[in-house]
């Protein structure tokens, strides 16, 4: 009988530990993905903000009546369709991520087109209010690259703890699955031809 209850209390404790290293994991879990969630809103913010920018920035390049006005209508459909993309937290999936980063993609690419045309207008180039723009414009990119980047890491933290043996047990059994990270964008590793 002695022998009976002896094992039973060292099962009882056995369990225990588990299920106290069981919540822990699931708090870790919770922490982690909060991480995530809080990173994913610090690089919707910065991408709001360049949007936030653009209204302004083309107002600035309108007023020179010659100024391409196709040029305008592309920064301006690629803002409509960026800011309309947008990623739920909870459902940061690779394809999520990468539908957001394509209409951003777009976006970036319209704005690029713009600054090239403007090299052609020496007078709006020398607008001060059109230098200021550009200015947080740039500022912005950067900003947008270091929130990715921070992104990027709370994701591996969290995907890392979500695939650990024994964790990922846990993991799966409370539905905490993978996040998807923000990738290069396609052909960003083919170096720009330049001609003089």
């Amino acid at each position: 009988m002695k022998t009976k209850s002896r094992g039973l209390i060292i099962l009882l404790v056995i369990l225990g530990i588990i299920a106290i290293w069981g919540v822990g994991k699931y708090n870790g879990f919770v922490t982690a993905d909060e991480q995530v969630g809080e990173q994913w809103s610090n690089v919707e913010s910065q991408y709001q903000r360049r949007l936030d920018l653009i209204p302004n920035l083309v107002n600035t390049v309108k007023g020179y009546a010659d100024f391409e006005q196709e040029t305008l209508v592309q920064v301006i459909e690629a803002r409509a369709k960026a800011s309309s993309v947008t990623v739920d937290p909870s459902n940061l999936t690779p394809e999520a991520i990468a539908q957001f980063q394509s209409a951003q993609d777009e976006l970036s690419g319209a704005l690029s087109r713009l600054l090239v045309t403007i090299e052609r207008y020496p007078d709006l180039k020398a607008n001060q209010n059109f230098l200021e723009l550009q200015a947080q414009l740039e500022g912005t990119e950067n900003r947008i690259q270091v929130e990715r980047r921070k992104f990027n890491e709370a994701v591996r933290a969290f995907n890392t703890a979500v695939r650990r043996f024994p964790a990922n047990i846990i993991a799966s059994l409370t539905n905490f699955d993978e996040k998807g990270y923000f990738e290069a964008t396609e052909g960003a590793e083919t170096v720009p031809q330049v001609e003089f």
